[in-house]
């Protein structure tokens, strides 16, 4: 059980999937003020530490890059990585109160630019990404860019089409025309997890699919 962050511009079939196993879908509200392509992302407003979730000000984003990237990091629970010279002071403060390490990149659309497999493996097709993980120890699998829509932009991110919930990756379309299809699958399965995806439609970035696991209860938990 648990509540699931997500644009409201996801798929149709995304959200029918996720109601069907369980999760309670919390559709995220866009600011009036951040650029309309990327206002209903949820990694814009937040960011999966590992451990729960961490809520930024939805005030606090600006209109544009790089002043709407503060809360897109991306959180694996053991690693931090995000341009730290533009994160937000507050989320840069919870990494470090978690012990996360830090990997400093040119990138302030860190989570959208990176699935998010495990602790310590990360897809992306971001190089300054792939070397700066790969220096710190990480498992990082290189992948081609420009194979995901987003309204407004020439091509979306891999990361921000994504989400890992329970023991599977889901992917907001069909990952399966993606080039990269047969080691990206390989990747996921040797780390023991599913894949979800729909063939139906192209691959999208809709800002991440942000799990926040929750108690019987009600409660969020860790």
């Amino acid at each position: 059980m648990s509540r699931i962050h997500i644009s409201p511009g996801a798929d149709k079939l995304l959200k029918e999937y996720l109601i069907k196993e369980g999760h309670t879908l919390c559709e995220v509200h866009p600011a009036s003020h951040v650029e309309p392509s990327i206002a209903c992302h949820p990694d814009i407003y937040m960011c999966n530490m590992g451990d729960g979730i961490f809520f930024g000000d939805p005030s606090e984003p600006g209109d544009s890059y790089p002043a709407n990237a503060i809360y897109n990091a991306c959180s694996t629970g053991k690693f931090f990585i995000h341009n730290i010279k533009i994160t937000a002071p507050e989320l840069l403060e919870a990494a470090r109160f978690r012990n996360q390490i830090t990997v400093h990149v040119a990138q302030g659309y860190a989570k959208c630019s990176c699935v998010v497999v495990d602790e310590n493996s990360i897809i992306t097709a971001d190089g300054g990404i792939i070397r700066a993980a790969a220096a710190k120890g990480m498992d990082v699998l290189a992948v081609e860019p420009k194979q995901v829509v987003l309204e407004g932009y020439p091509y979306g991110f891999i990361g921000g089409a994504s989400g890992r919930v329970g023991n599977s990756i889901i992917f907001n379309g069909n990952i399966k025309a993606h080039s990269d299809y047969e080691r990206i699958k390989d990747f996921i399965a040797r780390r023991g997890l599913d894949m979800i995806y729909f063939e139906q439609f192209p691959l999208t970035d809709i800002g991440s699919v942000i799990e926040e696991k929750i108690s019987e209860s009600g409660e969020a938990t860790k």
